[in-house]
């Protein structure tokens, strides 16, 4: 006899308990509700691409990570972000799409890095972009930071701060100290403050070769401290003669004062001249989010301005806006800081529990129920007591029992499970019994 093959999940793949899918199913509608309120629309790119359209533009470690494979005369790769599969798609379909394009995607993609705890190999991305044709409004990096706030205001998993700058200060400032050739270098190592903290940023300056006033004026401009007002008019009565600098001051000022008139909370957003965003290709405004009550979980959402998004597939300028939420990762957080009640989730709001063989009698209540637009399950098990341990088991809320002896009576019994109070019900009068229990009006 052929021995059986243990069954496993491979190391970087999330696999969830049904009760968990369910919350991280909750938390990917609240998302995409969020980006689809915006005006955003639905996109949905394949996961395999053709090689040499995935990877135009690809090369280092990015290369490295992509899962490729042959299959006949293709050469074929897994889609590693989504990014540049909305490049492609953008290309491929302009004279088609509408400018400025606005579309979101949530969806898995797939990095062969090395696993471990909290990164994955295969994970959810929720995106959104805006693409302009030649320009595009600074309008749209006001509205990025009003998108964010929305959907962890609506996540409800704690206070959190969305840090904003603009590349376009961080790269005229080094112009002006005559470190142009080293920019991005330099980005790179201030884009990994929060992970190695400012003594260590220093250290990896020097080994640069940067001479220590430099540093020194780097260090101290990029902590520069202050409400949003005091920092902005620090950055405007500079004494910094560099066009890109102020080009880049002009264009945060005018994202700052716009936010308020979005109506958020001040104290939801700053300017944090330390974010840089370590991907080339982001070039003014830069996201970085994080929740203030756990720091250690680092950004859970970023992104920022960049000025041609198709520069690999087309000579058409295509500047754009957009954020990433890696949705997996931040679960996978969220749940290791028990952030998350796990516990109280399940997908039907009532189950039917039948004691008889009048599936007919049952039915009609089961129609009702779901006619209102409520979840319901029906479980066939022998005897009550089973009935009321899977009921129990998937937390569902409330529970209709459905004997012969109810069935004489033309009623059924609607059971709170959380109280144990007991209702009888009808057919006509069911959903408003449920309703008014489950708004505590009873």
């Amino acid at each position: 006899m052929k021995d059986k093959v243990v069954p496993r999940t491979l190391s970087g793949f999330m696999e969830l308990m049904p009760q968990e899918q369910i919350l991280f199913n909750k938390l990917k509608k609240i998302i995409e509700d969020v980006y689809s309120s915006y005006g955003f629309y639905p996109i949905d790119t394949p996961v395999i691409e053709s090689s040499e359209v995935l990877l135009a533009k690809a090369g280092g470690e990015t290369e490295k990570q992509i899962y490729r494979f042959n299959k006949g005369d293709n050469d074929l790769s897994l889609r590693f972000d989504l990014t540049v599969p909305l490049a492609k798609y953008v290309a491929s379909r302009y004279n088609d799409l509408i400018f400025p394009f606005k579309r979101y995607q949530i969806g898995k993609v797939f990095r062969g890095e090395r696993a471990q705890k909290g990164r994955f190999r295969e994970f959810y991305q929720c995106d959104i972009d805006v693409i302009g044709n030649e320009t595009l409004s600074l309008m749209y990096d006001c509205e990025i930071p009003s998108i964010i706030y929305d959907i962890f205001k609506n996540l409800n998993i704690g206070d959190f701060i969305i840090r904003i700058n603009n590349r376009k200060i961080l790269s005229g400032f080094f112009e002006s100290l005559d470190l142009t050739n080293m920019i991005t270098e330099i980005l790179r190592i201030i884009d990994k403050i929060d992970k190695i903290g400012i003594d260590n940023v220093r250290e990896e300056l020097i080994n640069l070769k940067i001479p220590t006033d430099k540093i020194d004026k780097i260090i101290n401009f990029i902590t520069i401290e202050g409400t949003n007002e005091e920092k902005i008019n620090k950055l405007l009565e500079s004494d910094i003669k560099n066009d890109i600098f102020n080009e880049g001051v002009n264009e945060l000022n005018f994202v700052i004062k716009n936010l308020k008139s979005l109506n958020m909370n001040e104290n939801n957003y700053e300017i944090d001249l330390t974010i840089a965003r370590g991907l080339d290709y982001y070039t003014g405004t830069v996201y970085e989010t994080n929740l203030k009550d756990y720091p250690s979980l680092g950004s859970v959402c970023s992104g920022g301005r960049y000025d041609n998004l198709a520069s690999y597939y087309t000579d058409k300028k295509l500047p754009g806006v957009g954020i990433s939420i890696g949705l997996t990762r931040l679960f996978y957080q969220l749940c290791e800081s028990n952030i998350l009640n796990k516990e109280e989730n399940s997908v039907a709001d009532i189950t039917v529990l039948p004691l008889t063989y009048n599936y007919e009698y049952v039915f009609n209540f089961v129609r009702e129920l779901r006619k209102k637009g409520l979840k319901t399950d029906v479980v066939y098990l022998d005897k009550l007591k089973q009935l009321i341990k899977y009921a129990d088991r998937q937390k569902t809320p409330y529970v209709i029992i459905i004997g012969d002896d109810e069935i004489q009576k033309e009623i059924a019994i609607l059971k709170n499970m959380k109280t144990g109070k007991q209702i009888e019900v009808t057919i006509n009068n069911v959903v408003d019994v449920y309703e008014q229990d489950l708004n505590n009006k009873m």
